[in-house]
């Protein structure tokens, strides 16, 4: 089994086409972070301060429930964690995951997809999340990310 496994959240798909190419790039096992309540398109509106994103991203407390959960997290020593960027950090659902496990020792790499935007405040958000963890700085990927770029990426990451 790998000791590396790349998870990931993904409201429209984009995100899972990265973290599919990202796993076949580094030989990880995969896992989608699922929301227990999937997100409907109106949930996803972020022009609408009322939207369930909206709301959720306005309270650093929330905490969105997750799906399910992988039962041998004890397994990976490194964990990508993949997700879109939603006003400037990660969803708090990646929250939800990290903060579902005990992520001590193991090292924690994100990853995110954008159409413009960087990283943000990410790090800084997932910090409290990743206790015991080495945190590594994330890249931000485009929609059209070949294997390639991700390759080369994974070969000048220092952790």
């Amino acid at each position: 089994m790998s000791r590396k496994l790349v998870a990931y959240f993904s409201a429209s798909g984009v995100t899972a086409k990265v973290a599919e190419t990202l796993a076949e790039a580094i030989g990880a096992d995969i896992y989608e972070i699922e929301p227990a309540v999937p997100y409907s398109k109106a949930d996803l509106d972020w022009t609408n301060q009322k939207s369930r994103s909206s709301v959720e991203m306005s309270d650093p407390a929330s905490r969105p429930a997750i799906a399910g959960k992988r039962d041998n997290m004890d397994d990976y020593d490194t964990i990508f964690i993949g997700f879109p960027i939603w006003w400037y950090v990660a969803p708090h659902i990646i929250n939800t995951f990290l903060e579902s496990y005990d992520m001590t020792g193991k090292t924690i790499i994100p990853f995110a997809t954008s159409g413009g935007s960087g990283m943000g405040k990410t790090n800084e958000s997932l910090t409290p999340s990743c206790k015991g963890a080495k945190l590594i700085e994330g890249k931000v990927f485009k929609s059209r990310t070949n294997l390639a770029e991700i390759a080369v990426w994974v070969d000048n990451l220092k952790f």
